[in-house]
Parts: C-alpha cells; sequence; structure tokens
C-alpha cells in the first residue's frame, strides 16, 4: 500500500512562483488524499509531470495551470497567488512580565 501523501513542510518563497505552484499543487492533492498518479489521472497528463511540478522543475503552461485549478476545485491564479503568512501576534504588556 503505497505512503499517505504528506503536506509541504515549509511555505514557499512568494517570489517564486514554481514554488507557489508547487505548493498549492501538493497542499490541495493531499488534501483530497490522491497520490501524484491520482491527480495526473484526473488531469490527464504524465504522473513524473506532476512529479516535476512538485519539485519546481517545470515551467507549467496556463493550459496545464487551467487543468489542475479545475481537477483541484479551485480558481486557475489561486494555484500562483503567495499563501498568506499569518501575522505575529502582539503581547499585551500584562503577559511580557
Amino acid at each position: 500500500m503505497p505512503a499517505k501523501p504528506t503536506p509541504p513542510t515549509r511555505l514557499p518563497d512568494p517570489t517564486n512562483l514554481r514554488e507557489v505552484l508547487a505548493y498549492w499543487v501538493r497542499l490541495l492533492r493531499v488534501q483530497k488524499e490522491w497520490s501524484q498518479e491520482r491527480l495526473a489521472h484526473e488531469c490527464d497528463l504524465d504522473r513524473t509531470y506532476v512529479s516535476a511540478i512538485e519539485r519546481c522543475k517545470w515551467n507549467v503552461s496556463l493550459a496545464n495551470i487551467e487543468r489542475l485549478a479545475h481537477v483541484l476545485g479551485v480558481a486557475p491564479w489561486a494555484l500562483l497567488k503567495p499563501p498568506e503568512v499569518p501575522a505575529p501576534t502582539k503581547r499585551r504588556a500584562s503577559q511580557a512580565q
């Protein structure tokens, strides 16, 4: 039985669109509990291509971004939007002591 897919372990560099795309594809794929092979099948792509996307090895065409987005259930632009990093919470003066 294949290993359970794991989500990304770090946030992408927000200035690197390949990293941002890889982050979202992997995160959304894992949330569906799909293997790369299953995602590739659903998108009519090769599994090695999906793997290369998740490893930031390919410049992905807009047509393939649309395919991935449709199958993953998001708008295509959402796959290129850097994830928002939660702002650090400020400690109140009473907590600092």
